[in-house]
């Protein structure tokens, strides 16, 4: 029997999302092995052990998007504003040895964040965040005009280091161990929006220059979160394959996609879920990549170990 004679024609109808269980984002692997990531619909953050044990980590947890390991091995949280109230909207910090929690910043310039989205740390421990906001009934709650990109100093100082128009809305990123090159994800979804994955050179103090484009996605789904191998190697987590409004198509289907330095796609690896949202390496040798994407965390290998600030991979050989 053909499937497509039950019921009505194929085409003729298209089932879309009525409600969100879980969406899962922001993986970060710890020494150990164990996986923390997000679930933004449920408001907390869950945490997968090497031996397949699943438990929550933190309960609320200010609707924590993004997250990393900083170079002593803490986590470091995006509290954003999306998927309900309680976003936290800020940046914070959790040392899992001791479990002190603390907020890094939570203004600038005496006004709240938007909806941080995604995080990294360069070699010499400086903090780069991205602040835009998707969720169209925080947009209401803005107390900024700017989506930008801050850079948090080892004094604790914040500076923000990109905004429009330089950039539309900021998403992953990712810095170099060398804190040599920034790299961003600049997806805003409205009508000719950014679907743009752009190379920044970074000076010494840490401020981007040189702005090129690696790629370009639209008029198919951006990128979301992104990641760097030990080779310079660009990972980003993008596409759909149920575009879900009008400026999104189905022409990018999900995966993550691996840019080499300059700018040449090497390789895809599917993944069988909307909406891919974000990526992180881990296990041993750091070549185990851990996908979150809907209400899934995946798990596949890759032939090179993720270049990270923490931890160091156990490489054997």
């Amino acid at each position: 029997m053909q499937y497509s004679q039950i019921g009505l024609p194929t085409g003729s109808v298209k089932a879309t999302v009525a409600a969100w269980v879980a969406f899962t984002e922001g993986p970060a692997v710890d020494a150990n092995g164990t996986v923390y990531f997000s679930d933004m619909v449920n408001n907390r953050i869950l945490k997968l052990t090497s031996d397949g044990t699943l438990s929550v980590f933190r309960e609320p947890s200010g609707r924590t998007n993004g997250q990393t390991f900083d170079l002593e091995g803490r986590l470091l949280h995006c509290e954003g504003a999306e998927y309900g109230p309680d976003g936290g909207r800020r940046i914070t910090r959790t040392n899992l040895q001791s479990g002190e929690y603390e907020i890094l910043t939570e203004t600038f310039e005496g006004l709240r964040y938007n909806a941080p989205n995604d995080i990294c740390v360069d070699g010499l421990g400086r903090i780069y965040f991205t602040d835009p906001c998707y969720w169209e009934a925080s947009r209401k709650e803005m107390e900024m005009t700017v989506e930008g990109v801050y850079r948090i100093d080892l004094d604790g100082s914040v500076t923000r280091i990109l905004k429009q128009p330089a950039i539309q809305r900021p998403n992953g990123i990712a810095v170099t161990q060398n804190a040599k090159k920034l790299y961003l994800i600049d997806s805003c979804p409205v009508p000719g929006g950014n679907r743009k994955v752009w190379d920044f050179d970074l000076d010494a103090d840490g401020n981007p220059e040189n702005p090129t484009v690696l790629w370009d996605f639209a008029p198919g789904r951006g990128g979301d979160g992104m990641r760097l191998d030990m080779e310079g190697n660009i990972y980003v987590a993008a596409g759909i394959k149920n575009p879900r409004h009008a400026n999104e198509t189905d022409e990018v289907p999900p995966g993550i996609y691996v840019f080499t330095p300059g700018g040449e796609v090497s390789g895809r690896i599917p993944i069988p879920e909307d909406a891919i949202t974000n990526l992180s390496f881990g296990g041993d040798d750091g070549k185990t990549l851990y996908v979150t994407a809907g209400k899934t965390l995946f798990k596949t290998r890759a032939d090179i170990p993720g270049q990270v600030a923490y931890p160091k991979w156990k490489i054997v050989g």
